[in-house]
């Protein structure tokens, strides 16, 4: 038997894979076969057989400078030789402090507090907390409800589960979730023919505004994904709508929450999605980009490496917090691992890379590469949509690509293209994990133009393959 024959068994014998049914993974030809990966570097994965996969997700969108980028995996080194671990609660330690403050300066401005937390899923948790005690704490006791769009997705946690719309995430467990307002999406992709997607999203704005007027006073917060609903198939919206809901939710009196896990340190093509929002027109020098009142971090923020996530928020919401302790203010929330030592030291030599590297104008390049090496699947009769924001590229499979009318679930067309991708070139695989009938490219910043022609090569065929009748 191979290493990489033991090593399945070994992992079907003991570990439940996430996000997975399990079965998919057990018998002589399995649907969906384990892959087991000895090492990573750059955009590559290499398992037991040495057999190569170009990492085209950057592993669930976390390794935005690729795997083991050795300026990181120095800085990790250098930490553990100092400090492993230690509590945040009474104690504090360089590498936490040295981060919140650059992490300050990075942000929309007026984002001062920093909240350490362990996962994307986390930081949502706090965010949702802080805004509901914010307003307990503020005598507003009627606030305590969400709005969410519909196809969002904020994470698995409770809290964060209640907040996504679709029902494969969360409707086994509707009986244990907070009930959220839902707002329909302003996902563009559902506009009429020959409608711009700015219309489309004014459209859509009006059902937020309808819905803000009638519920303020009981809503502590709006939460949403800037740009991107990842997770919902990687549907993407005009910035206008940012713009718009800033300024409804002041008007409003109600909190804004910016899930920027999945979006943030450059994807979209800026450093957070909230900075492509338009600058409001009514105002002299105004600048483009908006500053939510609370904006959730998480994926690239350690460059993949380990689990870190970040709640940033305003000092109107921390004062709000700071008391006496016998007035039973204070944000009672924590996490064993809040501000590890080593996590923040890796986030650290993250942001690093972003001052030294300035991937921001590369990406700009690349992702032209990327839209242009896709030409041909534009033209594909079952590909409905080939959609991009920044370095998020979506291809959007359809059983008819004019009615865009989609194929069933059940036909499991995604995993088809997942499988042909992986097997198809005799040197390499390209991992293509599906999200439904769409195939997205989310590769590491450190890509290069011919590992771009490979993975959209590779793409081409799998689309096909997946597609035939």
């Amino acid at each position: 038997m191979s290493l990489n024959d033991a090593l399945k068994q070994r992992s079907l014998a003991h570990v439940w894979h996430p996000c997975t049914q399990m079965r998919d993974h057990a018998g002589a030809n399995p649907e969906l076969p384990l892959i087991p990966i000895r090492s990573a570097e750059g955009v590559w994965l290499t398992d037991f057989d040495g057999r190569r996969y170009l990492d085209a997700i950057s592993s669930w969108w976390t390794n935005i400078f690729g795997h083991r980028h050795p300026a990181i995996v120095a800085a990790l080194k250098q930490q553990l030789d100092t400090l492993d671990h230690v509590l945040l609660a009474g104690f504090t330690h360089e590498p936490a402090v040295e981060l919140a403050e650059r992490l300050v300066k990075l942000a929309p401005p007026g984002l001062t507090r920093c909240f350490y937390a362990d996962n994307g899923s986390s930081a949502i948790e706090v965010a949702l907390k802080m805004s509901f005690h914010y307003w307990r704490n503020s005598g507003c006791t009627r606030k305590t409800r969400f709005i969410a769009l519909t196809n969002s997705y904020h994470g698995e946690t409770l809290g964060a589960l209640a907040m996504g719309g679709p029902s494969i995430y969360r409707d086994t467990y509707a009986p244990l979730l907070l009930q959220p307002i839902y707002v329909p999406s302003p996902d563009c992709y559902e506009r009429a023919p020959g409608q711009s997607w700015e219309d489309y999203t004014r459209q859509r704005f009006r059902l937020m505004e309808e819905t803000l007027a009638r519920h303020a006073d009981e809503v502590c917060a709006v939460i949403i994904e800037p740009l991107v609903q990842c997770a919902g198939g990687m549907r993407m919206y005009h910035p206008l709508y940012l713009r718009l809901l800033r300024e409804a939710c002041t008007r409003h009196r109600v909190h804004l929450i910016a899930d920027e896990i999945a979006v943030g340190f450059g994807r979209t093509g800026r450093m957070w999605g909230c900075d492509w929002a338009p600058p409001d027109p009514r105002a002299t020098d105004a600048q483009p980009g908006i500053t939510p009142d609370f904006m959730c971090i998480s994926k690239g923020l350690t460059g993949g490496t380990l689990p870190l996530a970040a709640t940033l928020t305003r000092d109107e919401i921390y004062d709000a917090f700071y008391a006496d302790y016998r007035e039973g203010k204070a944000f009672l929330h924590s996490h064993s691992y809040t501000g590890n030592p080593i996590a923040c030291r890796a986030a650290l030599a993250t942001l690093d890379l972003f001052e030294s590297e300035q991937p921001l104008a590369q990406n700009r390049l690349l992702a032209e590469l990327m839209w242009r090496q896709t030409a041909e699947l534009r033209a594909l009769a079952h590909v409905a949509e080939v959609r991009q924001q920044g370095m998020i590229l979506a291809i959007e499979m359809a059983r008819n690509a004019r009615s865009k009318e989609p194929y069933p679930a059940s036909e499991r067309r995604g995993l088809r293209a997942y499988r042909h991708a992986l097997s198809a070139h005799p040197d390499f695989g390209v991992l293509l994990r599906p999200l439904g009938n769409v195939i997205y490219f989310m590769p590491p910043y450190v890509i290069t133009p011919r590992e771009i022609e490979q993975l959209c090569t590779i793409a081409l065929a799998a689309v096909r393959e997946a597609t035939r009748d």
